[in-house]
């Protein structure tokens, strides 16, 4: 099966900001492999795969062998050193669209020596394929960016609610995790995300 490459951006993929982000905007189309082809380069040594997403999806599902190197703290050093010589180096994250930033942003980089490309439909196109995964069922199933998405729409919701009906010094409670949008969208920086990730919920343990 030959190298697919990529003709239209990905259309389908989660929302929400990470801890700091290095994503570029969405650009060119990437090289990319499917599911089974990554699997056959791996299973004969010629490719390294690393996934791109954050910390705590790694830990609840991950394809075995798969290295992790968060876009949002993306190196492209380290990501190029993981790769031997002649090994290609294959990047996945949910469904292709963060592994595509990531391709981006090691292609860009003057240290790039080897072929990179991101794996079609990430790990979800993975599993439709019928290829396994090792799952930790003790991670919490929202994601520590979904929760923070709750947890600042309960605080907006919440404010305004009290604000309108007990007194209007509530609505700086809105303000407040208004601040915090603002803050997070212009440094890249999300402090509520670190502290949810430091959760009890959000801690794995041995996975099964």
């Amino acid at each position: 099966m030959t190298t697919q490459v990529q003709r239209g951006a990905e259309t389908r993929e989660e929302s929400g900001f990470s801890g700091r982000s290095a994503a570029p905007a969405a650009g060119p189309s990437v090289p990319e492999a499917s599911p089974a082809q990554v699997h056959d380069w791996l299973q004969r040594g010629e490719a390294v795969l690393i996934d791109v997403r954050e910390p705590d999806e790694h830990a609840r599902e991950r394809i075995k062998g798969a290295s992790l190197l968060p876009l949002s703290r993306f190196d492209a050093r380290s990501a190029m050193a993981a790769a031997k010589p002649g090994q290609r180096t294959v990047f996945h994250c949910r469904s292709g669209r963060r592994s595509a930033d990531a391709v981006r942003l090691a292609a860009a980089s003057p240290l790039a020596h080897q072929t990179v490309l991101s794996m079609q439909g990430g790990i979800e196109e993975w599993k439709k394929c019928g290829l396994s995964v090792e799952t930790n069922a003790s991670v919490a199933r929202i994601g520590v960016m979904r929760q923070v998405q709750i947890v600042i729409g309960v605080g907006v919701l919440a404010g305004t609610l009290l604000g309108w009906l007990v007194h209007p010094a509530f609505l700086l409670l809105s303000a407040f995790f208004g601040t915090g949008l603002i803050f997070a969208g212009a440094t890249g920086t999300c402090g509520l995300a670190a502290v949810l990730a430091r959760m009890p919920w959000n801690r794995p343990t041995a996975p099964r």
